[in-house]
């Protein structure tokens, strides 16, 4: 139901493939951020790294759904 509405608004499996390759750098640089800029010390950009580096299987998940949908 979900692949099927964000096929209806236009979403391709390339799109979502591309947000999961722009997370994976968004992640690293949201860890350089962290680590350069906040004083808390390297657990913090860690888990400000993580945290974002989470949304790419996610995407990526959701550009296999769609490609096997556009089938």
């Amino acid at each position: 139901m979900i692949v099927k509405r964000l096929h209806e608004s236009g979403i391709r499996a390339e799109h979502a493939y591309a947000a999961g390759f722009a997370s994976i750098g968004l992640s690293v640089l949201s860890w350089c951020a962290s680590h350069s800029v906040e004083k808390k010390g390297e657990e913090r950009a860690d888990r400000w790294g993580i945290f974002v580096g989470e949304w790419a299987p996610t995407f990526f998940g959701l550009g296999l759904a769609l490609a096997t949908y556009e089938k």
